[in-house]
């Protein structure tokens, strides 16, 4: 069989996964604090003892899009969102500090903070943040939690907590399949960042994701193109391999 095949294999291959990351960032387009994922592969000649005339495609390292979405103005004292660079702390899965820029809080019935992903959310010491019943809430720009107790009058505010806000480099940072972030070289999470105080939120804001329908679409059909092209070449090379042992059997 002709190598060809294979070229034009891994090139199909890629192009599937270049689809599957648009499609994702596709279906996120109104997750709030979405970050769209980049996907990139090149040409990689095949080297040994003999001329490197054959290149496959290699994937390369996936990236993130960390620029801000926009934010979005709700009026719900519980939703916050972080001006300009940070993350909030948040609890995975695996119960490990993860970070996500989430802001959409809601407070359960045991007075457990969450974010709309379901995600605990973590105070300044790095422990679940929970409130005490309260009739009014008020999350200040450093993420300072304060409310009003009930049956206080209007200006008897007690402070009850703080949200964790990290700032790590983002060159740094990693999306984890839960589609929360992690440093890369602490994967696992065994090592939570240090809080920043330098890190600012937004009362009654949410940002919304940074994806892109319209460029999300234009990349798909553009791949979907390059996917039907690298079949063609595939067929292709499969009728010349055929044909030549055609040859092969009538000499």
């Amino acid at each position: 069989m002709d190598r060809a095949i294979y070229i034009a294999m891994t090139g199909a291959k890629h192009n599937m996964l270049s689809q599957t990351a648009h499609s994702n960032n596709l279906a996120n387009a109104n997750t709030t604090g979405f970050k769209a994922d980049w996907e990139q592969a090149r040409s990689m000649p095949v080297f040994g003892e003999f001329y490197p005339s054959r290149a496959y495609a290699q994937s390369e390292r996936p990236a993130t899009d960390f620029n801000d979405g926009a934010l979005d103005a709700t009026g719900n004292p519980l939703d916050v969102a972080i001006a300009g660079d940070g993350f909030f702390a948040v609890q995975s899965d695996d119960g490990n500090e993860a970070y996500s820029r989430r802001g959409d809080l809601f407070v359960d019935q045991l007075g457990q903070v969450f974010n709309g992903d379901n995600k605990p959310v973590l105070d300044a010491g790095g422990a679940q943040l929970v409130l005490p019943p309260y009739q009014s809430i008020h999350i200040a720009n450093d993420g300072t939690i304060s409310i009003r107790p009930p049956g206080a009058g209007p200006n008897e505010l007690q402070q009850v907590g703080q949200l964790k806000l990290v700032n790590p480099d983002y060159r740094t940072m990693s999306k984890t399949t839960e589609g929360l972030f992690r440093p890369t070289q602490d994967l696992a999470g065994n090592q939570p960042l240090e809080a920043d105080p330098i890190v600012e939120v937004r009362s009654g804001f949410v940002e919304q994701s940074n994806v892109s329908a319209v460029t999300e679409l234009i990349d798909i059909l553009a791949l979907n193109r390059q996917y039907e092209m690298q079949i063609k070449m595939m067929k292709a090379a499969d009728t010349m391999s055929q044909q030549s042992a055609q040859i092969l059997r009538i000499n």
